[in-house]
């Protein structure tokens, strides 16, 4: 099974030193072509501070993001598993895992980069502020990514969970995935869609991925493996012929 996971917009600063953006390195080396336009683009687009500001929605504390997006292929990299921070990210807490799990990760987890498309769990990248909604001058994100990252991701055989936010998966739709819906339950038996639950519970189910040995590779057998793992997986309605899946986690 290959999980797919959304970015989120913090990120962890720094990296390893002497370590720098290499295209070829990365996961689906056919996606060079539409990585260089979006690099180009966030660079040229952070020359101009107030322009960037604008384009990416950034706060007035934020304004100092605007600079790491000049030096982006300068920028020491981090495992994209652990540049990201946040919600899912701590719940995944990929730095606590034996190296073993952090191996499945690379092999079994891709996240899906503003910036890059879709890397690898363990591909180095740089810290950088963009987000699948930005604008940046003379390129719409969509229309450069969405051909080619959905042709790179239907290469993968077996069964694809979708993870990812709307947003996101508009940037690389994948027909025959199943998409991860999240619901809380409350007390009274009420389920809900809360961003917190929704975030915490794709980042501790793709943890316990990376710590189990089984594969799924049907929708069944991904409901089985979550029963196994303490997940209550229900399959959903499935719609536009899209098979989908629901994690149904408590709320309080």
């Amino acid at each position: 099974m290959l999980l797919l996971l959304p970015p989120s917009e913090t990120k962890r600063p720094g990296g390893a030193p002497g370590t720098r953006l290499t295209l070829s390195k990365l996961r689906y080396p056919m996606l060079t072509d539409a990585r260089r336009a979006t690099l180009d683009a966030v660079a040229a687009l952070a020359e101009d501070h107030d322009a960037a500001v604008a384009a990416l929605k950034l706060g007035v504390k934020q304004h100092h993001e605007v600079a790491k997006n000049r030096v982006l292929e300068e920028s020491e990299l981090l495992p994209a598993v652990d540049r990201y921070t946040g919600v899912l990210y701590d719940a995944l807490d990929a730095g606590s895992l034996p190296e073993t799990a952090r191996e499945r990760l690379g092999r079994h987890v891709v996240i899906h980069s503003a910036v890059l498309g879709p890397v690898g769990a363990l591909d180095g990248i740089p810290d950088y502020r963009l987000s699948h909604d930005s604008r940046l001058p003379g390129v719409r994100l969509k229309a450069l990514w969405a051909d080619a990252a959905a042709a790179a991701l239907a290469g993968e055989q077996g069964l694809v969970l979708d993870a990812r936010s709307q947003g996101y998966a508009a940037l690389g739709p994948v027909p025959h995935a199943v998409r991860l819906d999240v619901v809380a339950e409350g007390p009274d038996g009420r389920r809900r869609a809360l961003n917190h639950f929704n975030k915490h519970a794709k980042g501790a189910l793709a943890r316990a991925y990376a710590l189990s040995d089984g594969t799924p590779r049907s929708l069944a057998e991904l409901v089985e493996w979550g029963a196994a793992h303490g997940f209550q997986l229900e399959p959903g309605i499935q719609q536009e012929s899209r098979p989908s899946v629901t994690l149904v986690t408590r709320a309080a």
